[in-house]
C-alpha cells in the first residue's frame, strides 16, 4: 500500500464493479457506490487512509 496515496481499491478484497452507471465503483466493507475509488471517498469522510484494505487473494503474487 501506497501510504501517500492510500490503498489502491483495485486491488483490494472488498472491491466491486457496480451495475450503476453513475456510480460505477463499490467498497462492500463501507457499503460504498462512488464515481471515484472508494479509498478517496473514505478519506474525504474520515480525514484517514481506509483501514480495511485486505489484498484480494484472486491477484496472482
Amino acid at each position: 500500500m501506497n501510504t501517500r496515496r492510500g490503498p489502491n481499491c483495485l486491488r483490494c478484497e472488498y472491491f466491486y464493479v457496480t451495475w450503476d452507471p453513475s456510480f460505477p465503483r463499490g467498497c462492500r466493507v463501507f457499503g460504498i457506490k462512488s464515481r471515484q475509488i472508494p479509498s478517496i471517498e473514505v478519506k474525504k469522510a474520515t480525514g484517514k487512509q481506509c483501514p480495511s484494505f485486505k489484498e484480494s487473494s484472486r491477484l496472482k503474487k
